[in-house]
Formats: C-alpha cells, sequence, structure tokens
C-alpha cells in the first residue's frame, strides 16, 4: 500500500507539503500539480474518513491486532472502543494477521494519517518496529505482546504464570506424559507461556525423578486451528503419545480438539487444557478447561492509558500486568476428580 511518504519521496516534497496538497491548504501550484501527478502515478489515495472525523474534532486512534477472529482479540477490542467513546476517541481496526510486513503497513498509515495515538498487539517481539510513529512523537501503547526495547506504555498478562498454573493443574490431575503446543517461536507470549510449561515440568521431574519428556513434546503452531490441529497430529504420531496437553491459545485448542477426534481420542482420557477461554467452553461435552484471560479489561486499561498520553501525560513508561485465572472443567478431569 502506498503511503505519503511514498509520495512524498518521488515527487521530492516533504510529507508535510503532500498532507497540505490533499487538505486544501496553500501550496504553490507547481508543487500541487507535483503532487498530485506522482499520488496519481503511485495509486495513492488520502484516508477521506480519519481526515473528516480530525476535521470534526473526533480523535482517531489505531487498533492493530494479529487475528480479530480470535475471541480473545475480539473482546480486547470491545474494551478499547468503549472506554475510547468515553472520551469521543473513534477507533481503526487493523488486522496483522501475525504479518510484521502488513503491521508495518498499518504502522506507516497511522503516521501519514496522524492519528493520535496506536494500541498495538505486536505481531513479533524482535521484528515489530515502531519507530515508525515513536520518532513522529505519536502515543503508542503495546497490549498483550510487547516489542523488544519498547519504551511505551504496555498492558500484559503474566503469561509464564497462567503457563505454571496449567501445567501444574495437567500434573495434579494424573496426567503425567504432559506436551505443550506452543505458539510461534518469536512472539513474546507464546515463549512467557512455554516458559511456565517448562518450568513445572523442571521442578516435576526434580521432586518425582521422573524422566525429562521427549523433545517431541513441545509443537510450535501459529495461534490458528489448522496450527494446532497439525501440533497435535505430530504429538500423536510420537513412539510415546503424551496423555495430556496444554495448549498455548484458545484456537490451537479447536484444531489440537478436531486432531483427537480424528485419531478417536477425546478428553479427558487425553487431558486438553486451552490458554483462553471461550464462551462455549462450559458447553462443550466434555467442557474444556481453560486459563481465562481478562481481554476486555486488558483493552480497557490500554485505552486508559494512551487517552492520558493523549492528554499530555509525561511520566515514564508503565507497564500493567494482569493476573490470569484457572477453569477447570471436564476435559482435565481425570478418573473423575479434579
Amino acid at each position: 500500500m502506498t503511503t505519503i511518504q511514498d509520495v512524498a519521496r518521488a515527487a521530492g516534497v516533504s510529507p508535510a507539503t503532500v498532507s497540505r496538497v490533499f487538505n486544501g491548504e496553500r501550496v504553490t501550484a507547481e508543487r500541487a500539480e507535483r503532487v498530485r501527478r506522482t499520488a496519481a502515478e503511485l495509486g495513492y489515495a488520502p484516508n477521506r474518513v480519519a481526515r473528516s472525523l480530525r476535521k470534526q474534532q473526533a480523535s482517531v486512534i489505531g487498533l492493530i491486532i494479529p487475528d480479530i477472529e480470535n475471541p480473545f482479540f475480539t473482546a480486547l477490542a470491545r474494551g478499547v472502543e468503549d472506554t475510547a467513546q468515553e472520551t469521543n476517541l473513534s477507533v481503526v481496526l487493523c488486522n496483522s494477521d501475525e504479518d510484521v510486513a502488513k503491521e508495518t503497513r498499518y504502522l506507516s498509515i497511522a503516521a501519514a494519517e496522524q492519528m493520535a495515538g496506536v494500541i498495538i498487539a505486536a505481531a513479533s517481539r524482535n521484528r515489530t518496529d515502531l519507530s515508525l510513529v515513536r520518532d513522529r512523537g505519536m502515543p503508542v501503547v503495546a497490549v498483550d505482546r510487547l516489542p523488544r526495547g519498547a519504551d511505551v506504555d504496555a498492558v500484559m498478562v503474566d503469561n509464564q504464570h497462567g503457563g505454571e498454573e496449567a501445567t501444574a493443574h495437567l500434573l495434579a490431575a494424573g496426567y503425567r506424559r504432559v506436551a505443550c503446543i506452543a505458539g510461534p517461536e518469536g512472539a513474546s507470549t507464546s515463549e512467557e507461556r512455554l516458559a511456565g510449561y517448562r518450568s513445572v515440568m523442571a521442578d516435576h521431574r526434580r521432586e518425582t525423578g521422573e524422566p525429562a519428556p521427549p523433545a517431541g513434546y513441545v509443537q510450535h503452531g501459529d495461534f490458528r486451528v489448522e496450527g494446532g490441529r497439525a501440533a497435535m497430529a505430530a504429538l500423536l504420531a510420537l513412539p510415546d503419545p503424551p496423555d495430556a496437553v496444554f495448549v498455548a491459545n484458545n484456537l490451537m485448542t479447536v484444531g489440537a480438539l478436531q486432531a483427537l477426534r480424528d485419531a478417536g481420542l477425546e478428553p479427558p482420557s487425553t487431558g486438553v487444557l486451552s490458554f483462553g477461554d471461550v464462551p462455549w467452553a462450559s458447553l462443550l461435552r466434555p467442557s474444556l478447561s481453560a486459563v481465562d484471560l481478562p481481554a476486555y479489561d486488558l483493552g480497557r486499561t490500554a485505552a486508559a492509558l494512551l487517552q492520558e498520553r493523549i492528554a499530555g501525560s509525561r511520566i515514564p513508561a508503565r507497564s500493567v500486568v494482569l493476573r490470569t485465572s484457572l477453569q477447570r472443567r471436564e476435559s482435565t478431569r481425570r478418573g473423575g476428580g479434579f
């Protein structure tokens, strides 16, 4: 997608000049013609909706999330919007699809449209680049995922604690061959949840003297249904398949359940615990045990922090960490009890 910076570079003018041309402000006829001609050649069209909202004194913020189909991010987005509306902020929703290039395009658009601020769940811990907006002085709040080295306000979940609690619950329920379907390598949420699993499994080995699980007991998925299905199929194909699995997000859990049923298996004979609850989890048969995430509160808190920055707050970057809670249900009820 062509940005205002692309037009400015090709036309040999500043981004501010391009902005003035499309806002109808005073620019020399020669420069205006050059900008419009270049914009037409590059296929650039200004975002008239966002510009119109600004002129009506309704500030626009960008919300960049990895997957709107994930109920967790749907609830998070609702929390952002409900809080934003309280102070006349309008929200533009952007879906990055866990794609850093797509995320970068959205950040460029936020900068070009001079949005009031951005809330972002980063596609990558190491490759997400917030300088596109931070260099312009734009307020940014990271939610759920924090890019490495980013000096911005952040609202996070205690993912490691949630992973520890989930794994400890599976062991306490009587499962011994406990595997983990983690998310993409490099995603902070995936790494933290996996660290929780590994920490509890290591403590369990030290206490019991049991051998370490096979290396194949950790599989990485893509936080999507098909990734969970493929990872579960790989676990079931091992010479000594697991008797329980901790799945690092709700969509991959759906895929894992599909793979189990394709193999003629089902919980709780093979225990399944999801990181991320869903509204229908208690309606499944058997009902699904899950780590419940405060998604709506994450969104509300992130929007409140961004509002403070937009209003001019200069205090050092803050980090707010919200706790998870474990919902014990039938999918981990081995032998009829917890």
